[in-house]
């Protein structure tokens, strides 16, 4: 009797260690952001006058959007702009040809894009300060 109530506690143990690492999925937002973010590229901007492209990238099922954040934040208020260009269809930035401003917090450059887009990132400096910035995207 002893050996039942030992295995039957060690059977419900185990159950309950398994059920302890998995979250419901309504617990769970963070993970496509972490798996979005993961992939994320780095690469390095170098001061010039006129707007740098990076690229041609293809979107995945990673991210719904193109992302951006700068890791360098010094001096202290550097930032960049950038754009997207969807270089299948245009050579011309999206949202009307402009450009977003992007510090070091995650944000967005183009939002909803269809998995297999071929693009290019273009940034540009927001004053003399952007001479070396190290930055990243995730898509």
């Amino acid at each position: 009797m002893t050996r039942n109530r030992t295995f039957a506690s060690v059977l419900i143990t185990a159950a309950a260690l398994l059920g302890v690492g998995v979250a419901p999925a309504s617990a769970q937002p963070s993970a496509t952001a972490t798996s979005c973010y993961g992939g994320a590229k780095t690469l390095t901007y170098h001061y010039s006058t006129s707007p740098v492209s990076y690229g041609t990238y293809t979107t995945s099922s990673r991210c719904n959007d193109i992302n951006m954040r700068l890791l360098t934040d010094s001096p202290a208020g550097v930032f960049l702009y950038a754009c997207v260009v969807f270089v299948d269809h245009t050579s011309k930035c999206n949202n009307d040809d402009t450009y977003s401003l992007h510090g070091t917090e995650w944000a967005t450059v183009a939002t909803d894009v269809k998995d297999g887009t071929h693009f290019v990132l273009r940034v540009g400096p927001y004053d003399t300060d952007a001479q070396n910035v190290t930055f990243q995207i995730a898509y």
